[in-house]
């Protein structure tokens, strides 16, 4: 079984994102990128299938800007064997929006034909959810969403869900797709050999005009802002001053 995983470009998780001083996006001058962290837990989760015997094959596939094989090399040296690059976007700043990314997944796995396709629930930058739902109805696929455990039996497997309520355990035939959550697993690092192998492995370059699908944003960005700054808290000497305070604020 070939498993097919979805990696996107994102802002380190670790940096604190600035805003453009004329509110028009985010400053992504001299920042540091790496794999979106949903999309790591999936990439981890397909080598572990392969390392089980699973599946025969991982292959990563990236849909943006080119300095996007930087995160498709760190996916190869963490163990997948192969990669695909779509350049979809000339400018770093440019997100390509979830159903084009959708439709040129489809393209892909149309060419590929994986039995399963692992993906991040969510990018850390637009926070959409919605690229994996989006591709199972455009394949026609079954899916199963927030991912905390995961086990293939054949052709059906069986997937332990966060929802609302807890847990939810649910079993999809095969092929489908999968997208994970945080709890999954925990993404190993790539060694200082399997970066260097990474270099070797194949990694095949395509544009979305390959696949015939328009990238063109169908949203605008009226104005990006920092969040409001909390005010102040207050501290209190004894429970009946808290409950008078919080009486005066009209919270009792």
């Amino acid at each position: 079984m070939k498993v097919l995983v979805p990696v996107k470009r994102v802002i380190d998780y670790n940096v604190k994102v600035r805003v453009k001083a004329d509110g028009s996006g985010v400053d992504l001058a001299n920042v540091k990128m790496s794999m979106n962290p949903f999309d790591e837990i999936a990439v981890e989760q397909a080598i572990r299938l392969k390392e089980a015997g699973t599946a025969d094959e991982v292959v990563v596939v990236s849909i943006g800007v080119k300095q996007s094989q930087e995160t498709l090399r760190n996916a190869l040296a963490m163990g997948a064997d192969r990669a695909i690059l779509v350049v979809a976007a000339d400018d770093v700043h440019t997100d390509i929006e979830p159903l084009a990314v959708a439709k040129i997944l489809k393209a892909v796995v149309d060419e590929e034909q994986p039995g399963l396709v692992l993906a991040g629930k969510q990018a850390i930058d637009n926070d959409m959810n919605a690229t994996g739902q989006m591709l199972s109805a455009l394949l026609g696929w079954p899916q199963a969403t927030f991912a905390s455990e995961l086990a293939v039996d054949g052709d059906t497997a069986t997937v332990t869900r966060e929802v609302d309520g807890g847990l939810q355990t649910i079993k999809v035939k095969m092929p489908a797709i999968v997208t994970v959550d945080l709890r999954l697993n925990e993404p190993r690092y790539a060694s200082l050999p399997n970066i260097m192998k990474a270099k070797k492995k194949p990694l095949e370059e395509k544009t979305a005009a390959d696949y015939g699908v328009d990238v063109s944003p169908r949203l605008q960005i009226v104005g990006t802002s920092e969040p409001a700054e909390r005010a102040a808290g207050i501290k209190v000497g004894s429970i009946d001053e808290l409950v008078e305070k919080l009486k005066e604020a009209g919270a009792v």
